[in-house]
């Protein structure tokens, strides 16, 4: 059995893996590429991400097992796994707090107008009244994608008094069903995206939905970037059709210079760096990598199993 596994990862995985494993350690794409070719075992997660799609698409017959930190899987190669027959596990979870938490800081910033205030601090001004005066007490959130980040969202936001409504795709535990949260969308005022990324979920905000929101309400993004129609939202904040946006992810990424997101009005921008907030994730990764690895070997049920088809 021959795993392909980070060397960054080394010092944590190898004193606990078994001693049967054949394991082939890479450092650089090109290494990943050529050791996969008959290995049966893969983590290959790399920056950008096309070069993991370029490593999986170069993976043999023999590939059974892909894991990955990551929680999307819109970047890997899902017809050559399912070709394969391979299993994917997913990271969903093992950033969960950090992404969470990071939308409760878009919540709060975008209440309290936290940019505004340090542009004013970068001005050397000393504002005489607060540019935003929101309570989160008594408000209400829509959370569209209500698993793992999604619950840890609603978890945080009900201890400011806020109150939050989830949508899954099953409408249990008093969610709403993916068919009926359009129709609502008008009653809250901060719409969070947290579901993973589909064909289902592409621009999945767009004029209808941006239209039908409250005035004065805000888009909080710790999702992907293409569940956005960039041209809906630009029109939305220049007209002052929302009360503005807290985009973590972009599309594309990096978002380029001259992207006119950088300067719509009431836009925050936090370059995809919810996920990067902590310093516990690889830690978590390597752990669950272990325990899937033990159940692997003993054809037991492995945690975080995506579904191939759906994407997630």
């Amino acid at each position: 059995m021959k795993a392909v596994l980070p060397a960054i990862a080394r010092p944590l995985l190898e004193p606990q893996l078994p001693s049967d494993l054949e394991i082939s350690w890479w450092s650089s794409p090109a290494d990943a590429k050529a050791m996969i070719a008959d290995a049966e075992i893969a983590w290959v997660d790399m920056q950008p991400t096309k070069l993991t799609e370029e490593t999986l698409r170069a993976a043999g017959d023999g590939l059974k097992w892909v894991s990955t930190i990551y929680a999307g899987l819109d970047a890997f190669p899902l017809d050559v796994l399912r070709a394969r027959g391979a299993t994917l596990t997913n990271g969903v979870g093992i950033n969960a707090i950090a992404v969470a938490e990071y939308a409760v800081l878009g919540v709060l910033a975008a209440a309290k107008r936290l940019d505004e205030v340090i542009r004013a601090q970068d001005r050397a001004e000393w504002l005489r009244d607060s540019p935003g005066k929101i309570e989160l007490a008594d408000t209400k959130a829509i959370v569209i994608g209500y698993g793992a980040i999604g619950r840890l969202i609603g978890e945080r936001l009900s201890a400011f008094g806020v109150e939050v409504t989830g949508v899954t795709r099953s409408g249990s535990n008093g969610t709403l069903t993916p068919d009926k949260w359009r129709t609502q969308l008008g009653a809250f005022d901060w719409v969070i995206l947290a579901a993973p990324s589909t064909g289902e979920t592409k621009s999945m905000i767009g004029e209808p939905e941006l239209a039908a929101m409250k005035p004065g309400a805000w888009l909080i993004n710790i999702a992907r970037g293409d569940m956005i129609d960039d041209d809906a939202l630009l029109s939305a904040l220049r007209d002052g059709k929302i009360g503005g946006a807290f985009l973590d992810p972009t599309n594309p990424e990096p978002l380029p210079s001259d992207h006119p997101l950088w300067t719509a009005p009431n836009c925050m921008i936090s370059m995809h760096l919810s996920g990067r907030s902590q310093t516990k994730m690889f830690q978590r990764a390597g752990a669950m990598f272990l325990r899937n690895l033990a159940a692997y070997r003993a054809g037991r049920p492995m945690e975080n199993v995506a579904d191939l088809d759906r994407g997630y």
